[in-house]
C-alpha cells in the first residue's frame, strides 16, 4: 500500500504511545573559560584610566591671585627700534665735486676710437651662413635645418650594422644551429642500425638452414600456364 498523505500527518493511535516515558535531558558542554581572563581584564582596567577625563584634573591648581587677565595670552612683539640703512649696508662713498682735484692715476688716457679701428682692421671677417632661396622674391632658408645638408654622414655609426641587428642575427644563428642539432639528433634515434660485413655474414650463415629446412613445406605448385587465346582469323574460318 502507498501511504498517503493523511496518514503520514496523522499516523494510526497505538496504545504504546500511552506509556510514560522518562524525559531525556540533554547535558550542554562545559563552557569554554580562557585562562588568560584574569590577566585581560587587569589589562583593560589599567588601559581604562588613561581614558578618563571626568572629575577633577591631577595638575598643580593657581593660587586664587593669579587669575587670567586680558590679552595675557596674546604674543608679544619685540620692542620697536629705529631703522637705518647703514646698519644693514655700509654707505658708498659721496661723488667728488668739480672744484675737488683727481688724485694722479685716477684718469685713464685711453684712445677708444684708434683701439677700436685697430681691432676692427684685425679682424677676421664673418662668413655667411649657407642659405638657399627658394623663392623669386629672395626668401631664405638656412641649409642647416632644412634638411638639404646630409648631416647623418658625419654620425660616429655612419654605414655600421646597428647593434639591435647584429643581436638579431645572432639569435637567428643560434635558434639554426639549436634546430639542426634536434634534427640529426631525431635521425640518428630513428636511423636503422647498419651492421658490419661480418655481422651480416653472421646472420646470412645462421638463416641459411632454415630456409632450407621450411622450403618444402612452403613451396607451393605453380599454376599451368593458360592457352593462348585463338586468334580472329582462326574463329571466321571456323565458322
Amino acid at each position: 500500500m502507498k501511504a498517503t498523505i493523511s496518514s503520514v500527518m496523522h499516523p494510526p493511535e497505538n496504545f504504546y504511545h500511552l506509556i510514560p516515558r522518562e524525559e531525556v535531558k540533554s547535558e550542554k558542554a562545559p563552557r569554554y573559560m580562557s585562562q588568560f581572563r584574569e590577566q585581560v581584564k587587569q589589562e583593560q582596567k589599567l588601559n581604562k584610566a588613561s581614558h578618563r577625563t571626568m572629575g577633577p584634573a591631577k595638575v598643580e591648581v593657581s593660587s586664587p591671585d593669579k587669575f587670567l587677565k586680558k590679552h595675557s595670552k596674546e604674543p608679544k612683539l619685540p620692542e620697536k627700534k629705529p631703522f637705518s640703512y647703514r646698519e644693514v649696508l655700509p654707505r658708498k662713498p659721496s661723488i667728488p665735486a668739480k672744484t675737488e682735484q683727481l688724485l694722479a692715476g685716477g684718469h685713464a688716457q685711453r684712445d677708444f676710437v684708434r683701439r677700436n679701428a685697430v681691432e676692427n682692421i684685425k679682424a677676421v671677417p664673418r662668413k655667411p651662413e649657407p642659405a638657399s632661396v627658394h623663392t623669386r622674391h629672395g626668401d631664405k632658408e638656412l641649409l642647416e635645418n632644412s634638411g638639404l645638408v646630409p648631416k647623418y654622414i658625419k654620425r660616429k655609426d655612419y654605414g655600421k650594422v646597428p647593434e639591435y641587428l647584429k643581436q638579431r642575427q645572432e639569435e637567428l644563428r643560434r635558434a639554426q644551429e639549436e634546430y639542426d642539432r634536434y634534427v640529426k639528433k631525431k635521425r640518428k634515434e630513428e636511423a636503422m642500425m647498419q651492421l658490419s660485413e661480418e655481422e651480416r655474414q653472421d646472420i646470412l650463415h645462421s638463416l641459411t638452414p632454415r630456409c632450407s629446412l621450411s622450403t618444402p613445406a612452403l613451396s607451393v605448385p605453380e599454376p599451368p600456364p593458360a592457352a593462348a587465346p585463338p586468334l580472329a582469323s582462326e574463329s571466321m574460318t571456323s565458322r
